[in-house]
């Protein structure tokens, strides 16, 4: 597949209505950018709805005709998980086509969710694992539905450890957002086998921005009290492509017609890090097929949302 260095052309995307999550900063913004100038109803599902409504405005003026209604979305709180897809399935009208997991958090000192999970899993896995499950009887509806999972370089480093998926055992930041990262992808390949065994028209695939300017990586730092981490993190932008470049792996993976169930993708450039969109590498861990299919079960236990699809 040739390497794609811009975000235009998309596909006429017109009448569809994509999700995103995250959607007011970095990538997730970018992507909705991207998203409504191709013609599609994106719904920015976002914990803060004030900047949330300034980057829709900003969307508005750049695409008069955008349609970007907010919902708001606490992925670190699964009851406003719940309350977030119903209101998405009661205003999506035909359907959800496409559902872009991206909001996300990254080596955060330790913090636990509203319901006690570790923050960085309960946060990037199971927040995103339990609101598309909610989705999925409005993915589809309207004719074939796509779900992109976002995860990370950082999957590489990335281990799932059964017996310390909450950090009772021991926390480190790095070492949380990596797990965080490897279950998204698990999550995503797992997704795919049962959607395809069910004879759903949902093809699950993923992608990985490489390394761009965002604010993800600013929060820890800050919340640890660490100013010069953050002076750090922000120096290291010199090295980094923009959110706009980092969102192309993204799109490509929301609209190429050839992508095959299970596809990851990722910046086109030397080791992943920037340049252009294409095909991504897959660390071992993130195509075995057991721990995904142990997680998936798990994520549901944990949870509490049981998808409704056999494992077969």
């Amino acid at each position: 597949m040739a390497p794609r260095t811009t975000a235009l052309p998309l596909p006429e995307l017109t009448g569809t209505t994509a999700v995103v999550t995250g959607a007011n900063s970095g990538i997730g913004a970018a992507t909705t950018l991207a998203l409504a100038r191709g013609g599609a109803r994106v719904v920015m599902a976002c914990r803060d709805l004030g900047r949330a409504e300034r980057t829709a405005a900003a969307v508005r003026r750049a695409v008069p005709k955008a349609e970007v209604p907010l919902v708001r979305l606490d992925l670190a709180d699964l009851s406003s998980v719940a309350e977030a897809a119903e209101e998405i399935g009661e205003t999506s009208g035909g359907g959800v086509g496409l559902l872009i997991n991206n909001a996300g958090v990254m080596a955060l000192p330790e913090r636990r969710t509203a319901d006690g999970f570790e923050m960085q899993f309960g946060t990037n896995h199971l927040g995103h694992f339990a609101l598309t499950a909610r989705l999925l009887p409005y993915l589809g509806a309207g004719g074939p539905a796509r779900v992109v999972t976002v995860s990370s370089l950082a999957h590489r480093m990335g281990r799932i450890d059964f017996d310390n998926l909450n950090a009772e055992h021991g926390y480190g930041a790095w070492t949380a957002y990596g797990r965080s990262k490897l279950a998204n992808l698990l999550f995503t390949a797992e997704l795919a086998r049962r959607a395809r065994l069910a004879g759903l028209g949902l093809t699950a695939v993923s992608a990985h921005p490489g390394l761009a300017a965002t604010e993800l990586g600013q929060a820890g730092p800050r919340m640890a009290g660490r100013a010069w981490a953050a002076r750090m993190e922000r120096a290291t932008r010199l090295f980094t492509q923009p959110a706009s470049a980092g969102a192309l792996p993204v799109l490509l993976a929301a609209t190429d017609p050839a992508a095959p169930d299970g596809a990851h993708y990722g910046p086109a450039g030397p080791l992943e890090c920037r340049g252009g969109a294409g095909p991504a590498r897959l660390s071992a861990r993130a195509k075995d097929p057991v721990t995904a299919r142990r997680l998936w079960d798990v994520s549901a236990a944990l949870t509490g949302v049981d998808p409704g699809l056999e494992p077969a």
